[in-house]
């Protein structure tokens, strides 16, 4: 069967990149001027009015697959589907890089920023800064390279497009989370998805770029 092609035009991943830079730039900046409080405080406010048990425990589900050790378990199984069953050690050093990599691109910016997480009905506890938000980066990064690399196994046009909604939806839902639950302000979700929206872009344009290379490096090799 047909396989539908994964690749990106160069110029819209280069763009998308330019675009998430220049978005989180943007909400960075407000954030160091503290320009971004009323934003903030009126998402957060919305939001939290939608408080009660059901909600609560759905949001600590939401969050909970956005964590540590669910983020590394879901990791681990799909490198070993991509490795053992259909062999593609290509796309799971891109699965690889593309996670690791935010997640230390996270901690960078944590450290550079110092933000203090808020205070405003706080219903967990969390630690560390708190722009940018880290779920929402470690989500956005680990769902859009899923969706990357599984697109093109996907044979039907709807299959595609649930799989873009379904990893959306999942992106959207662990971010909102962290915001219900008291550990972030809006902004430091916001600022996650640009950032990763960023990291992703570059990550796609140099996996394509590298794939692309590949039949006249192997020809040299060759020679």
């Amino acid at each position: 069967m047909k396989q539908t092609s994964t690749k990106l035009p160069i110029s819209l991943a280069l763009l998308t990149c330019i675009v998430c830079a220049l978005g989180f730039a943007l909400i960075a900046l407000w954030v160091s001027d503290h320009q971004v409080r009323h934003f903030d405080y009126k998402i957060i406010t919305d939001i939290q009015q939608l408080e009660s048990p059901a909600m609560t425990r759905i949001m600590k589900f939401f969050t909970l697959i956005g964590s540590g050790i669910p983020v590394a378990i879901l990791i681990l199984i799909t490198m070993l589907v991509l490795n053992r069953v259909l062999g593609h050690r290509r796309e799971l050093l891109f699965l690889a890089i593309a996670v690791l990599g935010s997640v230390l691109l996270n901690t960078v910016l944590k450290l550079l920023f110092h933000r203090a997480r808020p205070e405003i009905n706080r219903i967990i506890e969390a630690n560390g800064y708190s722009f940018p938000s880290g779920h929402s980066m470690t989500a956005f990064s680990m769902y859009a390279a899923l969706t990357f690399l599984v697109w093109k196994h996907v044979p039907f046009k709807l299959g595609r497009i649930l799989l873009l909604v379904l990893s959306s939806l999942l992106i959207i839902a662990i971010g909102t989370s962290r915001i219900y639950l008291g550990v972030h302000y809006p902004s430091d979700v916001l600022g996650g998805y640009f950032m990763s929206g960023c990291w992703m872009a570059a990550c796609i344009w140099f996996y394509q770029r590298y794939e692309e290379r590949r039949p006249s490096l192997r020809f040299k090799s060759t020679v």
